[in-house]
């Protein structure tokens, strides 16, 4: 039988000399964008060509570049570096992602290597915070001062290092780093992924036991902290989570992880090890479209997958260990650490920090890390949290918010709370619709009207994404808004908040300004019938999709 025909990506990493492509020789030209097998390579190095989708007639290149910041984790320095990096190249903007980290848009291609030189020094890089590579590895943000959330944050360093790519293309190209004899066999070069890297991306995430605040459900590789009294026991690993999809492919499909078996904390990394290599020698490489790692699973089945990676670590694995319900927690408003310091949770609007008219976010933020020397950490949820604070400086921090326009989480409604949004258009070359920018003004039109029906109380959370791919996770909400075609949508409905239930397809190619009014009479009849303390994705579960249906005005 012949061996299915490769993916153009697949031929372009195979060629690429371990990630280098020409992209040095690019570099060199006055030209304003890369090649297009350039743009695929240049995605390893954290990177994205974009260009300006509402300029119509012309292609107006820049560099979306990513940052790889295990478990968004940064001290105060480090935050300023990015804050002045923001100013000087990109469009003076710092976009917190869902995955705790930090994107940079607008770059232009001419001063990519300037910048990343200089933020070099601060210790960030964006060195496989995309491509077919592990990508950055979330872990609960929280800081609170216990033994087992140290190791975990701990944890999810040590597999960021473990899995970040050995070649030297980086730092040849963007560092001035000491050229690589590429004759050497790839076992040498990079003796985990090889020349052709892993089949797609991967996602990693360690939370800690019933706090689903990652949604540890939806990535290629969960890891859940075991506990034993105080102490860390080890972990349930979780494998097969992965949100994208494609509306006219039905073989595509958002899936939750299943359940592989509960490793010691000194398993942890061989079995991640060999999870990641049954699947780097498994995974499909002919259609992208069907390479992640859940639909490996989905077809093999769990139990063919764990007897794989147990037959190369020679041993099997232990059953699952039972785990307390996950409660969906955002870390906002003040808390106590533990250790007689304090962390505040803000609540960051689709995780975008700039200064309007009306708010100067960036600002105060900067002037809160020079005035404060906090660390801070980003969350899965796009929000920010001010950690390591003295308790005296509550009030100093909540004025300096103030006095730039800034809200306060307890000033937020709960559905603003619960609400992300993708960047979409106009740079996202894969956006089919609006994401960021239509979401704040939905969501004031959400506000009303459950104010009016008095569920101004409830913690229902809207997603948003340009298009199916589900980046901002709309497939496990409340309400999911996926982009369909030109302002349509598709509305998705029944997820559960804490993160453990997909939703499912309610209703196709709804216009914009037709999802609040496509809503109403759902949202009135839960009013009107719920029973004690459900959600309204559980309610619209239980009440069934074709009842739901029948309450939409003909």
């Amino acid at each position: 039988m012949d061996a299915p025909k490769l993916s153009k990506v697949e031929h372009i990493k195979e060629n690429s000399r371990y990630l280098r492509g020409t992209l040095e020789e690019e570099l060199q030209q006055g030209t304003p964008a890369f090649s297009e097998d350039n743009a695929v390579v240049l995605k390893a190095h954290g990177m994205y060509q974009q260009h300006d989708r509402d300029i119509r007639g012309q292609k107006v290149h820049s560099i979306m570049i990513r940052w790889r910041i295990p478990a968004g984790q940064i001290s105060a320095e480090q935050y300023l570096v990015l804050d002045d990096l923001a100013t000087r190249y990109a469009n003076n903007t710092i976009r917190l992602t869902t995955r705790e980290t930090i994107q940079f848009h607008g770059l232009v291609k001419g001063e990519v290597k300037s910048m990343l030189q200089e933020i070099h020094k601060a210790l960030i890089t964006s060195q496989g915070a995309c491509g077919d590579v592990v990508r950055n590895v979330t872990a609960c943000p929280a800081p609170f001062k216990s033994r087992a959330h140290a190791q975990v944050t701990e944890y999810a360093r040590q597999i960021s290092e473990h899995f970040i790519s050995r070649g030297k293309a980086y730092a040849e190209i963007w560092l001035d780093g000491e050229k690589l004899d590429l004759s050497e066999p790839a076992e040498e070069i990079e003796p985990f992924y090889g020349k052709t890297y892993l089949p797609r991306k991967f996602k990693i995430a360690l939370a800690y036991p019933g706090d689903n605040c990652l949604d540890i459900f939806t990535n290629d590789l969960g890891i859940v902290a075991i506990l034993e009294g105080e102490a860390l026991k080890g972990f349930n690993i979780l494998v097969g989570g992965g949100l994208g999809m494609n509306h006219t492919q039905p073989e595509t499909f958002p899936r939750l992880s299943d359940p592989l078996g509960f490793v010691e904390p000194e398993q942890l990394l061989p079995v991640a090890e060999q999870v990641i290599a049954v699947y780097r020698d498994n995974g499909d490489r002919a259609n992208r479209k069907h390479s992640r790692i859940k639909y490996l699973i989905n077809d093999w089945g769990i139990d063919r997958f764990r007897s794989e990676v147990e037959a190369r670590l020679g041993y099997q694995l232990a059953p699952s260990a039972p785990l307390p319900p996950f409660e969906p927690h955002l870390h906002l408003g003040w808390h106590n650490q533990g250790d007689g310091r304090w962390f505040f949770g803000l609540s960051i609007e689709n995780g975008r920090i700039q200064d309007t008219e009306s708010m100067k976010l960036k600002t105060a933020l900067a002037e809160i890390a020079r005035k404060f020397q906090p660390r801070f950490a980003i969350t899965a949820s796009q929000d920010l949290l001010i950690t390591n604070l003295p308790p005296e400086a509550q009030i100093p921090i909540e004025t300096i918010l103030h006095a730039h326009g800034v809200r306060l989480p307890r000033e937020l409604s709960l559905v603003q709370l619960h609400s992300i949004a993708c960047v979409a258009l106009p740079t996202c070359s894969l956006a089919i619709t609006e994401g960021e920018r239509a979401l704040p003004g939905l969501v004031d039109q959400l506000e009303e009207e459950l104010k009016r029906l008095g569920l101004q109380d409830e913690p229902i959370t809207v997603r948003m994404t340009g298009c199916p791919n589900g980046c901002a996770r709309p497939y496990v909400a409340d309400i999911g808004l996926v982009g369909r075609s030109l302002n349509k949508y598709t509305i998705f409905l029944g997820g559960r908040i804490d993160g453990t239930r997909l939703n499912k397809f309610y209703k196709d190619l709804v216009p914009f300004q037709e999802i609040i009014p496509t809503l109403l009479p759902l949202l009135a009849h839960f009013k009107e019938t719920r029973q004690p303390d459900e959600t309204f994705g559980d309610f619209c579960v239980r009440v069934g999709f074709d009842q739901l249906q029948a309450l939409q005005p003909l």
